[in-house]
């Protein structure tokens, strides 16, 4: 066989459906043929290496390479830059600069990818000067990626200046700048850059509808979201599992059963995260027939779908449902993560289920290999201590593994206020000062605690305890002066 009949018969064999995966294989070609020493075909194969994140084949031959061109060395920076070890692209282009062979703008954007994805602004800063060295900052892929790099590392300031030099600015680099100002709060920004884009797409909604409902501006995300549909823009898949979860939180059922039937319509019913997205809508919204009725619809279940189901069981108080369903998704072969077992304790809490929250707890190790959490110790402690089983709870902290925080003892004090359990509530206020020693609201618990059990005198120490510290009465504690005044 010729040299390119070989090559061809590679390349194919590369980018065929079947056979692509037989990376050991091919390899074994490329020596048999001769072709080890081919820039362009050991590019192709960097290539699919690093979509199939198998970058170890490419770098068996690239170290066969006796003189790799410019060409080969972008492929394995821009393979591994996809697929990681992120490191190992600026192992290459040490490699490069020490061959002296000039890089290109094809060189830095995957550079400049791998330091964004290491979060590390001081590569990122290195590759910049390098990029200046050059003379490549002009050129409109290098300077995305500047401004992915300082958008990713949270330096809006540096992303700002290398917007602002561009002559072409894309949706693109739109999109990563108003995403950017979200994540770091400056929702103006933020909304202001918005208004200034002559050509907005899907995704530039999509970005400022994200960006709303993450910062709690959900009435915001809504008429965004009614703009949208206004301006004539389809909403994609995207845009429905970002406003879904807004309908959710504003309990907004009506506009959720409208974009169901739009799901139904447009034919997103075999996106997997829009369905999950629509049983989360409805469960929340205390629509569970709706929500089931979504949920069997779902053609390939995975984790997130059964967790939505189980937690909107237990929010709505149907422990023995939630279960039910825990039990269900077992037989399924999914296995539980370590949101289904805070689903499934929140279940029991409001259901009354201890002996099957302590079963459950006590098994998350031992059958599902999900090493229990803070969050998992504090639903066990809120369930306990709920239903009376105060010294329990307490000996449950005091056998963390890690340090408790002050929503765990919050929750133990106000099982004891529940129970009228004065002596656990003091050690519990004693933790919980120290953790938050200005929160008014515990100072207020404990009096009322002493107060329920007329434990007058302690009360007013208390009171006498915030005014020596300078701590106030947040506005609606009402309970507080009630307390230490009807005597």
């Amino acid at each position: 066989m010729s040299g390119q009949a070989a090559e061809r018969r590679i390349l194919s064999a590369l980018h065929g459906r079947k056979s692509r995966t037989h990376l050991a294989e091919i390899l074994a070609q490329f020596v048999r043929h001769g072709l080890d020493q081919s820039n362009l075909v050991i590019s192709h194969f960097a290539a699919v290496c690093s979509s199939l994140s198998r970058m170890r084949y490419a770098r068996l031959l690239f170290d066969r390479m006796e003189n790799p061109n410019i060409l080969l060395f972008n492929s394995m920076i821009r393979g591994y830059s996809q697929s990681g070890p992120f490191e190992e692209s600026f192992r290459f282009f040490r490699n490069l600069q020490a061959r002296e062979i000039s890089p290109d703008d094809f060189t830095f954007p995957p550079l400049l990818r791998a330091s964004c994805e290491l979060g590390s602004l001081c590569f990122g800063r290195g590759i910049h000067g390098q990029i200046e060295k050059v003379g490549f900052n002009a050129e409109g892929a290098v300077q995305v990626g500047l401004v992915e790099l300082y958008v990713g590392c949270e330096h809006m300031a540096d992303a700002q200046k290398v917007f602002d030099s561009m002559v072409r600015r894309n949706a693109i680099v739109w999109n990563v700048m108003i995403g950017g100002y979200f994540k770091s709060g400056n929702v103006g920004i933020a909304l202001k850059m918005f208004d200034q884009m002559v050509e907005r797409t899907v995704v530039s909604w999509n970005v400022v509808i994200s960006g709303l409902a993450q910062k709690g501006l959900s009435d915001e995300a809504l008429e965004m979201f009614r703009k949208l549909c206004e301006q004539g823009t389809k909403p994609d898949d995207a845009t429905i599992v970002a406003v879904l979860p807004v309908c959710a939180q504003l309990g907004a059922l009506k506009l959720g059963r409208w974009i169901h039937e739009k799901v139904v319509e447009n034919g997103h019913k075999q996106n997997v995260s829009v369905m999950n997205a629509l049983v989360d809508m409805y469960a929340k919204c205390g629509d569970l027939e709706t929500a089931r009725s979504v949920f069997n619809e779902i053609p390939q279940k995975n984790v997130i779908s059964w967790n939505s189901m189980i937690m909107g069981f237990s929010i709505n108080g149907q422990g023995e449902l939630a279960i039910k369903m825990f039990e269900e998704m077992k037989r399924s072969g999914t296995e539980p993560n370590s949101v289904t077992i805070i689903g499934v304790l929140t279940g029991c809490t409001h259901s009354g289920l201890v002996q099957t929250g302590r079963e459950i707890f006590n098994s998350m190790e031992r059958l599902h290999r999900i090493e229990p959490s803070l969050e998992h110790y504090g639903c066990m402690v809120d369930l306990l201590g709920r239903y009376g089983f105060l010294k329990e709870a307490h000996a449950l902290i005091r056998s963390m593994p890690m340090k408790s925080n002050a929503a765990i003892w919050g929750a133990l004090l106000s099982a004891c206020r529940l129970h009228g359990n004065v002596e656990l509530a003091e050690g519990a206020t004693n933790k919980l000062i120290e953790l938050e020693p200005s929160n008014s609201g515990n100072y207020v618990l404990l009096s009322n605690i002493y107060a329920e059990a007329g434990q007058w005198d302690e009360a007013e120490k208390v009171r006498a305890m915030m005014k020596e510290m300078s701590i106030r009465k947040e506005p609606g504690n009402s309970a507080f002066s009630e307390s230490v005044m009807v005597r």
